[in-house]
């Protein structure tokens, strides 16, 4: 497998491709698509091998027997992340997004109040505000150029109706990886405001050497408060499978989801399932191992070309593979500099307002493409700025 292989997406329903023109005014044709957060990479062999093993069985009946499935799930957290994780413990969403709204509709009321630490990833907001909850923004502070929490502020900022704190840990547009002391901070904060912690840890497995990422489950005494949501679909690049793992390791509010589930109606497909557990596997982690590692150079590619650019700061990753571009030192509206990057560089990045409070002077990036393509964004950034240099 090779990361840098240039993979024609066009004309293939991809959204992040053929959309791209109706929402931002960029063709797929001359511009570069850096605003999905899915990769522009093949997902391991042992993945497309379990793919084309369905295909070539050519039945595709109803799943059965999902223990494999799930001793995968439970070898994974183990193996990668120190979390011992049992079977009965696991629900399969279709994907975290809708894993966040059974969370919404299990566990809390219209009306209730729901805490985000924003900016953040924006299809949390739109869940929220379409189950007619009370959306809460804490907006994070940025200190020594990376997001912090500030949870003396946000305890002044409760009113007393919150009910749940969605969680976005690696945080997703910031590429923090929040240490052990601050989900130690975020658990007191959540007990102090009896918060049920929905933790969407869906970035897990995409952190910068160095980094390590400590599962929200591993800090003591919230088990009863606490879902955890994680998924293989943002690390091996198979998100259109549409699963996720709903891990809840408390018995009650295990039943409370299991019973909505059921009420909805909900079960996986089958091609999703195949394809977790087949990347979950020795073989996927060394391929995830070799993913990280040419993400950590494209990451250093891309931000030390944008940092280059005066008034241009790229938010440094410990995890992800989205840069959070901050353009207020240029002294630009939000229009301009927007136009620049879209119609100077003809470069789609996610508009920062999206992720909610704080985000109204940032672009998103997605940097998980080849080299030579994040090289091509760097010079067209450089040139759609260039009279600032």
């Amino acid at each position: 497998m090779s990361f840098d292989e240039i993979i024609d997406r066009r004309g293939t329903h991809c959204v992040k491709w053929d959309a791209m023109q109706a929402l931002y005014g960029v063709s797929p044709e001359d511009g570069i698509a850096m605003w999905v957060a899915d990769m522009e990479f093949r997902p391991p062999a042992c993945v497309q091998d379990a793919v084309q093993a369905m295909a070539d069985h050519g039945v595709y009946g109803y799943f059965g027997d999902d223990s494999a499935y799930k001793a995968a799930i439970c070898w994974w957290m183990e193996n990668r992340h120190g979390w011992r994780v049992e079977p009965d413990w696991i629900f399969t969403t279709h994907g975290l997004v809708n894993g966040t709204s059974m969370c919404l509709d299990a566990f809390t009321q219209e009306g209730d109040g729901v805490v985000l630490f924003t900016p953040v990833y924006h299809a949390f907001a739109k869940v929220i505000r379409a189950s007619n909850r009370d959306l809460v923004e804490c907006e994070m502070p940025v200190v020594d150029g990376r997001y912090t929490l500030d949870f003396d502020a946000w305890d002044a900022q409760m009113q007393g109706h919150e009910r749940m704190l969605v969680l976005c840990s690696p945080h997703n547009p910031g590429g923090r990886v929040w240490t052990r002391a601050e989900l130690e901070g975020v658990a007191e904060f959540a007990r102090r405001h009896d918060l049920l912690i929905v933790s969407d840890e869906i970035h897990h497995d995409l952190v910068m050497p160095g980094q390590a990422h400590t599962p929200m489950a591993l800090i003591e005494g919230i088990a009863d408060r606490l879902v955890m949501m994680t998924a293989a679909t943002k690390t091996f690049n198979i998100a259109g499978a549409h699963v996720g793992n709903v891990i809840i390791p408390d018995a009650d509010l295990r039943a409370r989801f299991g019973a909505r589930m059921m009420a909805l109606g909900m079960s996986p497909n089958s091609f999703g399932l195949h394809m977790v557990t087949a990347a979950y596997s020795p073989e996927g982690a060394a391929w995830v191992d070799a993913l990280c590692a040419y993400l950590a150079e494209n990451a250093r590619i891309f931000d030390a070309g944008i940092n280059a650019i005066p008034g241009l700061r790229s938010m440094p990753l410990q995890s992800t593979y989205l840069a959070w571009v901050d353009f207020s030192g240029t002294g630009m509206t939000r229009e301009e500099f927007t136009a620049r990057v879209e119609q100077g560089a003809k470069i789609a990045a996610n508009h920062g307002p999206s992720f909610g409070t704080g985000g109204d002077s940032f672009l998103r990036f997605n940097i998980a493409a080849p080299r030579a393509v994040i090289e091509d964004a760097v010079a067209r950034m450089a040139r759609a700025f260039s009279d600032l240099q």
